[in-house]
């Protein structure tokens, strides 16, 4: 077992340290209250297919960039037209990624370890998204960072380049931490450590997968960390 060795963290922030899923849950049943539980979820399917479709698009160039905004402004006129609710109904949808609630562990665990590390935010939402998102979940940075300032979303190499230009520090210096395999193995190939964490929404290690760290929440990380962590491939 070797020690991680780093000199900053670097987060992904939709999924890993705030629900995402759950936030626009509450947004869509706000369209409706007599919407039932298969419907909302439904209607959460149809959101999450068409950003997933849109960033798919914009990787492959059949898309030009669109920020965040735009796609999730898109989705929101989706659900909002599947349910037939007011065009006046959209802008708000539309904003609900920017109400999420943090997991229960994030807020401590995030100012436990920037209280040892730099603790860099990585995100394919927008800049003001992250702001607001940030102020209401009480996430704490030393920098973050947009994927739109990279014209391009994760896993593009272009946004892992953003943290390692940013941070002055080699790509293996970074520790890239995320709930989603698919986003750790686009950072690996681009030289940084990375540690998983699991969450119910997030994108599991498949066996093949060889990541530094694999932690049950942001506390079993920093408690990693903390005893200089082990590289478990």
């Amino acid at each position: 077992m070797s020690k991680v060795d780093i000199d900053a963290i670097v987060f992904d922030v939709l999924g890993t340290l705030v629900d995402e899923p759950a936030g626009i849950r509450a947004a869509i049943r706000e369209l409706d209250p007599k919407l039932g539980a298969s419907e909302v979820d439904a209607l959460l399917a149809l959101w999450q297919q068409h950003i997933e479709g849109e960033q798919r698009r914009i990787a492959e160039g059949r898309r030009p960039y669109a920020g965040s905004d735009v796609l999730d402004q898109e989705a929101a006129r989706r659900v909002a037209d599947a349910v037939g609710a007011e065009p006046a109904s959209v802008r708000k949808l539309a904003l609900s990624g920017r109400r999420l609630p943090p997991w229960p562990d994030t807020v401590a665990g995030l100012d436990r370890l920037a209280k040892r590390y730099p603790v860099i935010g990585l995100s394919n939402a927008s800049r003001p998204s992250l702001l607001e998102l940030s102020a209401g979940a009480g996430l704490r940075w030393h920098l973050l960072l947009s994927a739109e300032e990279a014209g391009a979303y994760k896993p593009d190499s272009a946004v892992y380049r953003l943290a390692v230009d940013a941070s002055g520090l080699s790509p293996e210096r970074l520790l890239m931490v995320a709930a989603h395999a698919w986003d750790l193995r686009g950072a690996q190939e681009q030289g940084l450590r990375c540690a998983y964490v699991a969450r119910p929404v997030g994108d599991p290690p498949t066996p093949d997968d060889g990541f530094d760290v694999y932690a049950r929440d942001l506390t079993d990380l920093a408690d990693q960390l903390d005893g200089g962590g082990t590289l478990l491939a």
